[in-house]
């Protein structure tokens, strides 16, 4: 590793931490040569591209930002936050992932996405499942909404106080 300040490729560690759970490391190093400090950090190299398989057989390289985007559009004017939307991508990337395939279809991927989405926001869930779940009319879409009402607890009655 070469010295930021003096360019000099002999350095030790000084310390060594995990960081973002445990995702990336994160070193330490004194230059022995200038005795300056600095900090690099190692993660595990993401080469492994996924490729994703599209409705009409069609194959691209898989892409983060279009996760994000989808989840973007669905949440529009909804009250989650951005660091709830990176966890979920997260989530679904890490499930992706730990199956070691390859190739995987975008349904699948939308599967995923919709099942995660669909515990943190309702009416998002309808609408990212109105689209990649790919709900062919509008009695899908009822089915579809009457089963999430059901699954959903019903809010707290106005003769119950709050807890807190």
């Amino acid at each position: 590793m070469r010295c930021p300040f003096c360019y000099d490729n002999n350095d030790k560690v000084i310390d060594s931490r995990a960081a973002d759970g445990g995702k990336v490391i994160r070193r330490r190093r004194q230059c022995l040569a200038c005795g300056k400090r600095f900090t690099t950090r190692e993660m595990v190299d993401d080469n492994v591209r996924l490729t994703v398989i599209k409705k009409d057989g069609s194959r691209m390289p898989y892409e983060r930002v279009k996760v994000v985007k989808g989840l973007e559009a669905a949440l529009y004017k909804r009250t989650v936050s951005a660091l709830q939307v990176s966890q979920l991508v997260d989530e679904v990337e890490e499930d992706l992932f730990r199956r070691g395939d390859k190739e995987i279809p975008s349904l699948d991927i939308g599967r995923l996405v919709a099942g995660k989405l669909r515990q943190l926001d309702a009416v998002a869930y309808l609408r990212f499942a109105s689209v990649y779940l790919d709900l062919k009319d509008v009695d899908d879409l009822i089915a579809e909404a009457e089963d999430v009402k059901a699954s959903t607890p019903p809010p707290p009655g106005p003769d119950q106080g709050a807890l807190f």
